[in-house]
């Protein structure tokens, strides 16, 4: 596995490793792992070397259930021995009343939800606490203060945000400054609307997490449709292309740490593997002009 860097020496640079594991599969639909095959799933990435974890309060089927992602990941983590060298990276700002996705990016509703992160994870503070989506209700400069008071309080160690445009990344450093480590955006084969976000980070040494890095696999903009050369290249390297996928990911800039979902051991395995594969400049051309 290779290694990637979080952080700056104000708050502390964590080492992690350079694949993490998406872990909303394991909570956010009825056909979800049960108990003992998501920890199975947590298992296998950490066998495999995976040190990031994502997770969020609202990846659960209804408000009814709220946490139920991060208590998984924090009892699969636990019961594979601990390790002090895993990153579980939450979020919070999302709603799920009934089983609809709604924004709450207020201060008061943020410090609720981290206090409940913490209980749901088991952890006196957050290794990286991330604002999941912009609240349209509420102003950004409150969302991002939210976060710094987290921060200084002791609650949280990193923060970071998802879903945001340069202007928002850049208002969330200026408020938060060195609390302020990661983005989460989508990006894949099939969508890089967010390359002027993932350059920017690179700029400025933050970390930058594609969510959804295989392009959700399905439906317009998903890698089956858009990616043809990257199966192409695959065949080439007699690798997954899941794995090619993944190693373009890694080729973008020293910051990105792609972050996988999976729902079964060997998803994850297959993922964690593609530190291994080495793209061609000639190959990463092709990759980078397609679609």
């Amino acid at each position: 596995m290779q290694h990637r860097t979080i952080g700056n020496d104000v708050v502390g640079r964590v080492t992690t490793s350079a694949i993490g594991l998406g872990a909303m599969p394991l909570s956010i639909t009825p056909q979800r792992p049960s108990p003992e095959a998501a920890e199975a799933v947590v298992h296998a990435a950490l066998d495999a070397g995976v040190r990031l974890v994502d997770t969020a309060d609202a990846y659960c089927l209804d408000a009814t259930e709220m946490g139920h992602n991060e208590r998984t990941v924090a009892a699969a983590v636990r019961s594979w021995g601990g390790s002090d060298d895993v990153l579980i990276a939450t979020k919070g700002g999302h709603t799920r009343e009934g089983k609809e996705w709604g924004l709450d990016g207020s201060p008061a509703y943020l410090r609720r939800a981290c206090d409940a992160s913490l209980q749901a994870l088991g952890v006196d503070a957050i290794g990286l606490y991330q604002f999941h989506r912009p609240d349209p209700q509420t102003p950004w400069a409150e969302s991002m203060g939210a976060l710094k008071d987290l921060y200084d309080a002791g609650k949280v160690r990193m923060v970071g945000v998802s879903n945001a445009t340069v202007a928002q990344i850049d208002e969330a450093r200026a408020i938060c400054g060195d609390a302020f480590v990661s983005v989460q955006n989508e990006f894949s084969p099939g969508f890089r609307s967010s390359a002027d976000e993932l350059a920017h980070c690179a700029a400025h040494g933050i970390a930058w997490f594609p969510w959804s890095p295989f392009g959700g696999m399905g439906g317009a903009g998903s890698l089956a449709e858009t990616a043809a050369e990257f199966a192409a290249v695959a065949e080439e390297l007699d690798v997954s292309v899941y794995q090619v996928t993944l190693a373009w990911h890694l080729a973008q800039a020293d910051v990105v740490i792609p972050i996988p979902g999976a729902s079964k051991p060997r998803s994850i395995i297959d993922s964690a593997a593609a530190t291994h594969v080495r793209l061609s400049d000639e190959q990463l051309a092709r990759l980078n002009t397609t679609p």
